[in-house]
């Protein structure tokens, strides 16, 4: 099988894997689809070619006129309730069940979206295709149901009609070559147009979404106000909205031919053939009656329409097929690092930690991580501590198996910790990362980030408190209840960036983690406020380790092991009086500080006099 010939397959079978996904949701959807695609043929068929056939011969036969009367009653009951029927399914079925369809369908992208690891979403390529996987992906299940019975039973009405003109004129049935050539071909070579035109622009609508989301959410608004990044996020609009008028100029010249060609053989081909051929054999050849040419021309007429509303749906089908396979490739990725991975339950105290010759690159040869060996045992406080760019986040990442080594292994208590059930292990830990995120829910939820407690309102004022953020929460017009940021409420706070972070460092004293790391804890806090901090950090120190991250020595001090790190590896460690004794690179970068913060002060009395 050619890769053509495997990838229309695939485009077929994408259509089935959508109509089974929908039945496994909503089975009643599948089946009332069923059902009105088969009422609506029939009654189209009916109606239009054996309606109006028995009505004529029942006039020329001079039937009695209670009959005719009769049997167009009946029909009219019967078309009356199949019209309620469609009425019930736009109205009730299709909104309903699409809605069960459209909350299930998403869920499992978010679940999907939750258990792929973390890479995935720092690789362009692949984030592009979960972008285009979520861009109406459950519509275009359902609509994938909807075409798969219309051309099922679009075929079988086609050949109805097609027997009916037959019988009248075999030769009739050579008008149906036209809209086949148009739909199939033409419509073919629109179907790719269309596809390639979306895939194109993907990037492009990625940057203006982009930069939508920079003019209106408030966490720009500064930025956007006291610089000029609002002129280089025009020239960023600009240049995606330049990139799809390139992309439309790209096909445009192929599909102004193909569209016209479509058109005249899908419909002035047939339609004007069919006016032409039946007025030659009623007029000059006088061959066909008026009853005959009026039962044909309706027959030719359904059967276009019908032939050509088949096409339509399955080129629609196919095009559908195209953009399902994003939403189909991305559901059947399989996870290097799974977060539903199951393995050992970890014991719940953490007695030491140890990174073994452990290598690692974001980027083929393009190391973070080298040769990093380093070991932590029992309860200590330890600081990670280089310039930017040493590695340091990254350790945290590798720790919690955001991320796993390129080569060496990490051990917790003695076991790789790819043995362990990944949720499991993840919580034997608790964080405050440098990147932190607030997000609009409140204060407590904030804090508790969905976990449970015994009693969640003191958890999260003790937290608080640790983090000496608890008078400001305090403050507030709600309290802990008042919703952070004001994207869904007026009345939500916004907090300075210290007061978030410190929010963000309560998130770590919640959790009852054998195991608790702060990545630049103090990054946006004042002297005063870091010193508090990391006295309470300390002061929650006791019973399972601490590891932090830190650019300011000042507040390694008292930790009980730092760890220097240079170029991904740990050049020296040991206890700040240790290292000072050295007389190494913690101690140079030491004494740099400190002259810094002399300076400092220096500065602020020759200023005060």
């Amino acid at each position: 099988m050619s890769k053509n010939e495997k990838s229309k397959a695939r485009i077929f079978a994408n259509n089935a894997y959508a109509v089974k996904t929908v039945w496994s949701i909503s089975k009643k959807r599948v089946i009332h689809t069923a059902v009105y695609s088969i009422a609506g043929y029939a009654e189209w068929i009916f109606m239009s070619i054996f309606f109006l056939r028995y009505v004529i011969n029942a006039i020329e036969t001079e039937a009695p006129f209670g009959t005719i009367l009769g049997f167009i009653g009946i029909c009219f009951v019967v078309f009356s309730l199949l019209a309620i029927y469609t009425s019930y399914m736009n109205s009730v079925i299709i909104p309903f069940t699409d809605n069960k369809v459209y909350r299930c369908l998403y869920r499992k992208l978010y679940a999907k979206a939750r258990n792929i690891e973390l890479r995935c979403f720092e690789d362009a390529d692949f984030y592009n295709k979960y972008t285009m996987a979520l861009d109406g992906s459950a519509q275009k299940m359902t609509k994938s149901v909807d075409f798969f019975f219309d051309v099922i039973f679009g075929v079988i009405a086609a050949a109805a009609a097609f027997s009916s003109m037959f019988m009248i004129d075999p030769f009739s049935v050579l008008f149906v070559i036209s809209p086949i050539i148009g739909n199939f071909v033409f419509g073919g070579l629109m179907n790719k147009i269309w596809g390639g035109r979306y895939t194109d622009n993907v990037k492009n609508n990625r940057k203006s979404e982009y930069v939508n989301r920079v003019m209106h959410l408030a966490e720009f608004a500064k930025e956007i106000r006291y610089s000029n990044i609002h002129e280089l996020m025009m020239k960023r609009y600009d240049e995606a909205v330049k990139g799809n008028v390139e992309v439309a100029e790209k096909y445009a010249g192929k599909a102004v031919v193909y569209s016209w060609a479509q058109n005249v053989t899908t419909f002035a081909l047939v339609f004007e053939g069919i006016m032409i051929y039946a007025a030659y054999r009623t007029i000059v050849s006088k061959t066909m009656g008026l009853a005959e040419l009026a039962i044909m021309f309706t027959a030719m007429s359904t059967s276009s329409w019908i032939l050509i509303g088949m096409f339509n749906n399955f080129m629609e089908a196919m095009k559908n097929g195209q953009f399902l396979e994003y939403f189909r490739t991305f559901m059947e990725y399989e996870e290097k690092i799974p977060e539903d991975q199951d393995g050992i339950i970890p014991e719940e105290k953490v007695r030491s930690i140890e990174f073994r010759n452990v290598c690692f690159e974001y980027q083929e040869n393009e190391p973070v991580i080298n040769n990093l060996s380093f070991k932590i045992e029992g309860d200590k406080v330890c600081a990670l501590v280089g310039h930017n760019g040493a590695g340091k986040s990254t350790i945290i990442k590798l720790l919690f198996r955001l991320y796993d080594p390129t080569r060496g292994e990490i051990l917790v208590n003695g076991v790789n910790i790819k043995e362990y059930n990944l949720k499991a292990y993840r919580k034997l830990f608790s964080a405050a990362f440098q990147d932190y995120k607030v997000m609009a829910m409140s204060v407590r939820d904030n804090v508790l980030m969905g976990a449970k407690f015994e009693n969640p309102d003191e958890t999260a004022e003790r937290a608080l408190k640790c983090a000496g953020v608890w008078d400001k929460v305090q403050s507030l017009s709600n309290g802990i209840d008042t919703v952070m940021t004001k994207e869904f409420d007026n009345d939500g706070a916004v907090l300075s960036g210290g007061e978030q972070q410190k929010i963000v460092v309560a998130r770590a004293f919640a959790q009852k983690a054998s195991v608790k790391v702060f990545d630049e804890p103090s990054s946006a806090l004042d002297p005063i406020a870091e010193y508090d901090l990391y006295k309470g950090i300390m002061n929650e120190s006791k019973g399972h380790i601490t590891l932090f991250i830190s650019h300011r020595l000042s507040s390694v001090k008292d930790a009980d092991v730092v760890f220097i790190l240079e170029n991904g590896t740990v050049i020296e460690q040991g206890s700040h009086r240790e290292l000072m004794a050295q007389n190494g690179k913690y101690c140079e970068m030491f004494t740099k500080q400190a002259q810094n913060y002399l300076a400092d002060e220096a500065y602020g009395k020759e200023a005060a006099v």
